[in-house]
């Protein structure tokens, strides 16, 4: 847990329910979480957080998550942080889309969380990992 802690995970997501599931079951793996409540709030949290790995909610007000996940990866600084696409939709057109759009990886919800869990491992390898392949 504790080579979690410096570990910055947003969560972008306009459910407050699934917004909190997710915080919660993250901060108990260690992660710092920060939130986001539409694509255009993704964007800007982003920039100012500079987090480490992103779960990006497709379906968001004012701008969806594909849109979001576009203006990210234009930001040099932004452009090799891992972003989850999370949806309830679970065909190749959407997994498609989210690839194109920039996304590392896809997830339907509801999210299994052992899955998540593995992924983060695949996506934030640790401190130690970093420098040795640095």
């Amino acid at each position: 847990m504790s080579d979690n802690r410096q570990r910055i995970v947003m969560v972008v997501e306009d459910f407050e329910d699934n917004r909190f599931m997710m915080r919660r079951l993250l901060e108990m793996s260690g992660y710092r979480v920060v939130e986001a409540v539409n694509g255009e709030q993704a964007v800007e949290v982003a920039t100012r957080e500079r987090p480490h790995l992103i779960l990006m909610d497709l379906s968001l007000p004012l701008l969806d998550g594909l849109a979001a996940t576009r203006r990210i990866r234009q930001h040099e600084a932004l452009r090799r942080i891992p972003i989850i696409a999370v949806s309830a939709h679970d065909t190749s057109d959407f997994h498609a889309d989210a690839l194109a759009a920039g996304c590392n990886d896809y997830v339907t919800k509801p999210i299994d969380f052992e899955q998540l869990e593995q992924l983060l491992r695949r996506l934030l390898p640790l401190e130690s990992e970093d420098k040795t392949t640095a």
